[in-house]
Parts: structure tokens; C-alpha cells; sequence
């Protein structure tokens, strides 16, 4: 092989490289492939602990929960760790102007770490408006409801 056929097969090598880097990368067929985006209402205080009310959106799947967490540092002499309290939770979800999605309802034990309570999930049309709610009834204190609305932007 001469000199020059080297010459041009690696200039027609590196062009070949040039084009394939340059070219757009095929998109993601819809539906095959969803990032999930999990978005959290405010968090409120029932039975003396921190509440929220999330959501995990992929596509039109909605998955809904409650997360029961401390609501901070414990007090200067508060026993540690503290008592486990028993928690009668609620949580409900409606799509708006359709009606409810789903509700669940149970106890669940609170020790330290943060609890997740699952129990609602629905297939929804994009652009629909969810209501979510979670409540958390204590021993001592009843429920004060903790809300998410949230649009489904698929």
C-alpha cells in the first residue's frame, strides 16, 4: 500500500468520525423512557411530628405518599430515643373535576427514622390537576391534614 491510499483511507476514517460525533443522537421514543419527578406538598406538624404529602410522577403514573419525620432536634433532657408512638394515618387523592383516585387508611408505629406511608397510585391525562392529602393522628393530638396539589405535566 502507498503512501498515499494510507493517506486518504485515514482522512476518510477520520471523516466518518467527524460526521458520527456531529450527529443528533435518536431520541427517546415517548413512553419507552421517563425520568421520575417526586414533588412534596408543605410539611405540617400532627401528633407532634413533621408531615408531608409527596408525589413520584413518571410519564402519566402518579404514585402517591405520606412521609412521618421528626420535626427536629429533641429538647435538652427529652429521654433518647424516644417513646415509639402508634399513628392512625390517613391518605387520599382526587383528580380534579373527576373524582377520588384512592384512599387508604391503617396505623403505623413511629420510632425515630422517617416512615413512608404508600397506598395510591393511578394512571392519569396529562394536564390533570391531582389533590393529595395526608393526615396523622396522635395519642394527644388529632389530625391537621397535609395537602399537595399537583398538575401532571407529562
Amino acid at each position: 500500500m502507498n503512501r498515499i491510499t494510507r493517506v486518504t483511507r485515514i482522512a476518510a476514517g477520520a471523516a466518518g468520525v467527524v460526521a458520527l460525533l456531529g450527529a443528533p443522537l435518536p431520541a427517546v421514543a415517548a413512553g419507552q423512557e421517563s425520568a421520575t419527578v417526586t414533588t412534596c406538598g408543605r410539611s405540617g406538624l400532627q401528633a407532634g411530628l413533621s408531615t408531608r404529602v409527596c408525589a413520584d410522577v413518571t410519564g402519566d403514573a402518579v404514585v402517591l405518599y405520606g412521609l412521618i419525620g421528626l420535626a427536629g432536634p429533641p429538647s435538652p433532657g427529652t429521654p433518647w430515643p424516644p417513646a415509639p408512638q402508634e399513628l392512625v394515618t390517613k391518605l387520599s387523592a382526587d383528580l380534579a373535576g373527576v373524582g377520588p383516585l384512592g384512599a387508604v387508611a391503617g396505623r403505623t408505629e413511629f420510632r425515630v427514622s422517617t416512615v413512608r406511608v404508600d397506598g395510591v397510585g393511578a394512571t392519569v391525562s396529562c394536564g390533570s390537576l391531582v389533590h393529595a392529602s395526608f393526615s396523622v393522628e396522635g395519642s394527644l393530638r388529632g389530625p391537621a391534614p397535609v395537602t399537595l396539589e399537583l398538575p401532571v405535566v407529562c
